[in-house]
């Protein structure tokens, strides 16, 4: 018996993440151009890249979300019916907008299929029902959403609904947030935000205060990172077409695990209609083996409180990093390998598989392109390490991050 799933939404930062995603489980993907979007920090993606990147998906019928989900000028606006153009030859599945204006020059301009983005603030039946009748098919709801109340949304509109299951989350409402704008004089809601709200604050006391100190330093204003693989059955229960992870700027390794966590969950439910916890457990160690802040279920389940700020300097926990992608494998060869991060001779490395269990592999020779052993990889260089078995290409080799 076969039971019903959500589409699993993986983030595509660059083309070489967008392959990641797709290959490690992602039914669709979302990505920007190199303009009308909120990530100017990531990579985005050039005209050919995006043709690529749609072919690319299609052909593993993985679907294609691009988002304009900036708040435009009128300037931008006159630009924008000929990226629409190029969208509609490329047959990208949907757009992302948040901008009244943007979806009324689509409907004046193309047919593309609207999805509306976090960034509109939709949080209810009325909103929800608005932008229904300005085009809208999909709306991507709110993180102070509750799944019940997405499922009312849902029952009540027949809209198809995506909501956040996993990663970095904002302290303003949809990311409605000016902080940047203020300490930076970047433009949060345009592309520009510089994560003021991970930074430490005094907070003044001094009115009203019975502390011998009259200023706390705190990262007050920080959120925890959402996690929510064992609210997937409450996702599924309630109807909900569309699981979204955050995360376009972040490494191959964290679209590749989470994409594969999270599919192979989703997979795991579709042929047994439960999770057992032991397999949880699994997926859960996984996922803390990705770059994160201290987890949380946000208000997926009841509206977030003070557990849900985290109080402490950002800092880099990796418990892996990745040490190469895998170019080409050579059976009972080598593998060739694209270097992100050194490693060495004798190291113990991991291949993660697109489906199933990593394996682990030592680094017995290590060579250039030519055939030179090494004593280091560099990172940006092509090299030879020893075959794995069933290593395919864009596999992630990662290591052990030392402590």
């Amino acid at each position: 018996m076969s039971y019903w799933t959500p589409e699993l939404l993986s983030p595509a930062g660059s083309l070489e993440k967008l392959k990641v995603s797709v290959l490690y489980g992602a039914d669709a993907v979302y990505l920007g151009g190199q303009k009308f979007g909120l990530r100017q920090a990531s990579d985005n993606f050039t005209y050919e890249e995006l043709a690529e990147g749609v072919e690319f998906a299609h052909s593993r019928d993985s679907k294609v979300y691009v988002v304009l989900n900036s708040f435009l000028h009128d300037k931008d606006l006159e630009e924008l019916p000929e990226f629409l153009g190029l969208l509609e030859e490329l047959k990208v599945d949907a757009v992302i907008v948040s901008d009244l204006g943007v979806i009324a020059t689509l409907q004046k301009h193309s047919k593309l299929v609207v999805h509306l983005s976090t960034q509109a603030s939709c949080l209810n039946i009325e909103s929800a029902k608005l932008w229904q009748k300005m085009g809208a098919q999909r709306i991507v709801l709110g993180r102070e959403v509750t799944i019940k109340e997405a499922a009312k949304i849902k029952m009540a509109t027949g809209l198809e609904i995506e909501m956040f299951v996993h990663g970095s989350m904002c302290m303003s409402f949809s990311g409605n947030c000016v902080i940047s704008n203020y300490t930076q004089g970047r433009d949060s809601n345009r592309g520009g935000c510089a994560h003021s709200c991970r930074f430490e604050y005094s907070i003044d006391f001094k009115n009203g205060s019975n502390e011998s100190s009259d200023l706390k330093k705190a990262y007050f204003m920080s959120s925890k990172d959402l996690e929510g693989i064992r609210m997937l059955p409450e996702f599924i229960e309630a109807g909900i077409d569309s699981l979204k992870v955050e995360g376009r700027n972040k490494s191959h390794h964290y679209a590749g695990t989470i994409s594969k966590v999270y599919s192979e969950a989703l997979r795991y439910y579709q042929s047994h209609g439960n999770f057992l916890s032991s397999d949880m457990l699994v997926w859960e160690e996984e996922l803390r083996k990705v770059s994160h802040r201290d987890y949380t279920t946000g208000s997926l389940d009841e509206y977030a409180g003070l557990d849900s700020i985290y109080n402490h300097r950002e800092q880099d926990d990796n418990e892996y990093v990745v040490s190469g992608i895998v170019l080409e494998a050579s059976v009972g060869q080598h593998l060739l390998v694209d270097v992100k991060s050194a490693f060495h001779p004798g190291d113990i490395l991991e291949v993660m598989p697109f489906i199933g269990q990593t394996e682990k592999l030592k680094v017995d020779f290590l060579k250039s392109l030519s055939g030179v052993s090494l004593e280091k990889s560099k990172p940006g260089s092509v090299v030879k390490i020893p075959y794995q078995a069933g290593a395919e290409k864009f596999n992630i080799i990662r290591k052990r991050a030392v402590s």
